[in-house]
């Protein structure tokens, strides 16, 4: 039995083009909420669970509305034609309206002069040296006279000279983007350190523009959006005729896999379908770094252009799989091979052992509860695991002064590398302990960056990161298949649709509550402690589930082992 894996990347398409619309999605939604509307962590949090909320809904009942769905082109291929164009065409609209936000602040000709002049106005920026457990001796908040002075000559402003008030106002002005400062928490004084090169190895720095100039501009927004709430209004509107678009065609575009591959080769199938999605991510943010989306000098830039490329790359995408994929044929042509093989199935077992029916649609209590398990794993590790994606682009821009593009590319680099070995120790294993490594492995690597700051070893960073692309990969190539495995009948689109809601459902909670946190906490440190917790409490779940795993005879050749564990 081998798989079709021309057919299988075809199908692919369909998943890389969501995994390239949430890897935009996921990078530039948080910096438009908090750079160009002003908004907190707590609420940039609550709009960014709206597409979880939503997808807790619509993704059961399209996946199940899809399975009884009956057309010449098949169940699964109109959701996702129709789903795909009208998200293209909201997202580009989105685009158009953060950028008439940003309008609206460039037309009061905001400059570092303007935001010096107006200095007074500003009294509540963040102290990020404040920590409510390890510095919490000094202000959680400053002025921007009081910050920038601290910064430039560890006084308050009021402690200033006439000279030095001078001298602080064209060092402001004159900021760059590469300019760091380095704090010393026993004396609580600063050193300033005007470009990157400067800095001597092992200080620990952070970026003076961002802090001092990034953080005005952020409060400025704040103050236009109150004046005319209509923009983020309409922003939130477009934002969930984006998001339901998206949700109408997610789970048949994930259920296509399983219809058109019998069950034998489906983790195969599914390694090369994340590998698809992988690829999608890996695009966009190789666009990202290419249009400057990371930098903190762009933090109020206009994302049109950018996002008409990915949505481009959607409708490539799209393109390709109308003309090629045909899924009524080929789901006939798997439940004929599929048919066989339980035949054949059947006639090895002894006697007494009957095959279940087909139809029924009830499962049975110890099936159930392995269900329960591995439905609350998905939620636990997607908890962890959403609350660093929706915060990433900001954390890494605000903690580590790093491109948050390069760090993800290097994750999706490391899953891509990672899906042959994963599926050579599935086929060794079986899914369940498959998972549990990848389970431990994403652990580590959030517990771990928890220590990690901007003047950390390049190596540390790059393999903590290249650690949680493996992992991640570990996880997605086998959970999936457990959930549909325990499907019975024609059912396949409503367990894709119950795995997806669990991981929804923990969508909608994390990025609100891990944004709370970091709001109470007075930083955004909390966030890989928080994401570590969720994933250790995944491990324990993990542990009770009995069914939906295998432990399948070695594949024969590489490909085959992409996809881990046969059923």
């Amino acid at each position: 039995m081998k798989l079709n894996t021309k057919r299988t990347i075809l199908v692919g398409f369909a998943f890389f083009l969501i995994s390239a619309f949430w890897q935009a999605y996921d990078a530039i939604i948080p910096l438009m909420l908090t750079n160009k509307f002003g908004l907190d962590q707590t609420w940039s949090g609550l709009i960014m669970s709206l597409d979880n909320i939503l997808a807790l809904f619509m993704l059961p009942i399209f996946g199940s509305l899809s399975d009884k769905t009956k057309t010449k082109y098949g169940k699964r291929t109109p959701f996702i034609v129709i789903g795909t164009i009208l998200a293209i065409v909201c997202f580009v609209g989105l685009s158009f309206v953060d950028a008439a936000q940003l309008q609206k602040i460039k037309d009061e000709n905001v400059t570092n002069a303007t935001y010096w002049s107006q200095r007074e106005s500003y009294t509540e920026l963040e102290n990020r040296e404040f920590h409510t457990i390890t510095n919490n001796d000094v202000d959680s908040k400053y002025s921007l006279s009081d910050y920038a002075s601290q910064v430039r000559f560890n006084k308050d402003y009021d402690e200033l000279t006439d000279a030095e008030k001078a001298e602080l106002q064209t060092w402001y002005e004159g900021i760059d983007f590469e300019s760091r400062y380095a704090y010393d928490p026993n004396t609580n004084t600063y050193t300033i350190y005007p470009s990157k090169d400067a800095v001597p190895k092992g200080v620990l720095t952070t970026n003076t523009y961002s802090t001092l100039v990034s953080a005005p501009e952020s409060q400025f927004a704040k103050e236009i959006t109150k004046g005319n709430v209509f923009v983020l209004v309409l922003f939130i509107i477009v934002l969930l005729m984006t998001l339901i678009s998206m949700a109408t065609f997610r789970s048949p575009a994930v259920a296509l896999m399983p219809d058109v591959t019998v069950k034998p080769l489906r983790s195969k199938a599914n390694a090369i379908i994340n590998l698809m999605g992988t690829a999608g991510g890996i695009l966009v943010l190789l666009l990202g770094k290419l249009f400057g989306t990371g930098s903190v000098q762009n933090q109020l830039m206009d994302y049109r252009w950018f996002v008409a490329t990915v949505c481009g790359i959607m409708l490539v995408a799209l393109t390709t799989f109308i003309l090629t994929v045909k899924e009524k044929k080929w789901n006939q042509q798997m439940l004929d091979e599929q048919a066989k093989l339980d035949a054949e199935e059947q006639n090895d077992q002894p006697e007494v052992q009957v095959e279940e029916p087909v139809q029924e649609t009830k499962l049975p209590k110890d099936k159930l509860r392995s269900l329960i398990f591995i439905l609350a794993s998905v939620a636990m590790w997607f908890t962890g695991y959403n609350a660093v994606t929706s915060k990433y682009s900001v954390y890494a821009l605000n903690v580590l002064n790093k491109d948050y593009n390069t760090t993800l590319l290097i994750a999706q680099a490391a899953a891509v590398v990672a899906y042959i070995p994963v599926g050579m120790i599935a086929s060794k294993l079986g899914r369940k302990k498959t998972i549990m490594i990848g389970v431990g492995m994403l652990f580590t690597a959030f517990f771990g960056a928890a220590f990690i700051g901007p003047s950390s070893p390049g190596f540390l960073i790059t393999l903590l990161f290249a650690l949680a692309g493996v992992a991640w990969a570990t996880i997605n190539v086998n959970s999936f298949p457990m959930v549909v495995e325990l499907a019975q009948g024609s059912t396949i689109g409503k367990y894709t649709g119950y795995y997806y809601t669990a991981s929804m459902a923990a969508q909608v909670i994390t990025p609100i509550l891990s944004g709370w946190l970091m709001t109470q906490f007075g930083t955004m440190k909390i966030l890989f402690p928080y994401a570590s917790i969720f994933v250790a409490i995944a491990f324990v779940t993990m542990c009770f589930v009995k069914h939906g795993d295998a432990k399948p005879e070695q594949p024969k050749d590489k490909l085959s082992m992409l996809g881990g564990a046969e059923d």
